[in-house]
């Protein structure tokens, strides 16, 4: 097939569509990416990239095609806004125009954050003539106000609206979790809704930095509580740092938080208001990195905050987590906490219960080693079971197929 995909997001930044369009590729289909100019999580545009004009590369046999916008920033809801908007409004104006030479069989979206990013590729659908299949990430409009970003009910309608507009032209909507299905449904039709969870690719130790071998040095140093991944509001960030707290007088445990994000700065003051020493933040590394830093933790740690909307979901870091073969401590509720309790990877508690994460962590660090391996060899095993990237491409190409084949009856 000729696949477009649509997302806002890809290669440098570490998504995993990035991976499934190199499978794809390997596995014959023709696949061109129409995304925008890289500059997350950090906010500003990457080096050897600039905002403005359309632009053309190659990366692992996929056409990427570029389309400016307005870089994030950060901590600003305002250049976040216009983030989305630009990309937006470029991806709809000077997208069908970069692609005029382009022929396709099928449109694919993947669905992060804002979901309004799927509006081009509405369009270009109906230009081209060719079903459209949207892999949704993030529950809009509830999302928005689960994190605090928008809390203007009129404006919530408004967007209610348009994300009816978009499931309403998609031909096949694929969803992360089955507990999707049921707010999908409230502007979906359910005979389009289709599970699909997030892969997630092996990455070899080899491949790792030499900052990120010393890193899994330091780790395996002490009982280390990894956090991997977005420092944003979803995550909760005040129950980690709480835990922490709780925890200082535990000299042989500590804490690492992995990754970027809006919160980086706000967590980085709280833990020196507080004099906190057992909470290290190490910064945003790559992903082939992870090979090496994941599996070197005594335990890796997963939070959301107790909002409704994330009791749906399955965070992707959960399926990084698991094929680590590490054990995992999580605080958050509903599918997340189901997958790691059916899994047998480790301990779960409420979302935003400081107290009782402390406690799991107490208890994991004390808990016989030969124990804690056997939950990270179950989780593994998990993981092997349900979400390795090559059984998901092979998946993912069956839904391709399919909307294609419906499409033509």
């Amino acid at each position: 097939m000729r696949i477009l995909v649509s997302t806002q997001y890809y290669w440098p930044e570490a998504f995993v569509i990035n991976d499934l369009t190199k499978l794809l590729t390997d596995r014959g289909h023709v696949v061109t990416v129409l995304t925008g100019k890289p500059n997350y999580p950090q906010g500003n545009i990457y080096s050897g990239y600039r905002a403005w004009g359309v632009t053309r590369e190659q990366h692992q046999g996929v056409e990427v095609v570029r389309v400016p916008l307005v870089a994030r920033g950060q901590q600003s809801r305002l250049r976040l806004a216009l983030n989305y908007l630009s990309f937006l409004a470029a991806a709809a104006t000077l997208g069908p125009w970069a692609l005029r030479k382009h022929t396709f069989d099928i449109i694919l979206v993947y669905g992060v954050s804002p979901l309004l990013q799927a509006l081009p590729a509405v369009l270009l659908a109906k230009m081209h003539k060719v079903p459209l299949v949207v892999w949704v990430q993030d529950l809009w409009p509830e999302s928005l106000s689960a994190t605090g970003y928008m809390r203007n009910r009129w404006a919530l309608k408004l967007i209610s609206s348009v994300v009816r507009i978009i499931y309403r032209a998609s031909d096949r909507v694929l969803v992360p979790s089955e507990a999707f299905r049921t707010p999908v449904e409230h502007y979906a039709s359910p005979d389009r809704i289709f599970y699909y969870p997030n892969a997630y690719v092996d990455q070899p130790v080899g491949e790792a930095s030499f900052g990120a071998q010393t890193l899994a040095q330091r780790l395996e140093r002490v009982f280390s509580v990894v956090f991997a991944g977005n420092l944003g509001s979803a995550q909760a960030l005040d129950t980690v740092i709480n835990a922490a707290a709780t925890l200082a007088h535990r000299k042989d445990i500590a804490f690492f938080l992995v990754g970027s994000g809006s919160e980086a700065e706000r967590v980085r003051g709280e833990i020196e208001r507080l004099g906190l020493l057992n909470i290290v933040l190490c910064g945003r590394f790559a992903p082939e990195d992870m090979g090496a830093i994941l599996p070197a933790a005594g335990c890796l740690l997963v939070t959301l905050k107790a909002e409704p909307i994330f009791s749906y979901t399955i965070p992707s870091k959960v399926q990084a987590y698991l094929a680590a073969g590490r054990p995992i401590i999580a605080a958050l509720d509903g599918e997340g906490a189901r997958i790691i309790e059916q899994a047998g990877a480790g301990l779960t508690v409420a979302a935003e219960n400081a107290p009782a994460l402390a406690r799991a962590i107490e208890k994991m660090a004390d808990t016989p080693e030969v124990v804690r391996n056997a939950m990270g060899k179950s989780g593994r095993s998990y993981y092997e079971q349900h979400f390795t990237a090559d059984e998901l491409a092979d998946a993912l190409v069956a839904h391709l197929g399919a909307a294609r084949q419906q499409a033509r009856q």
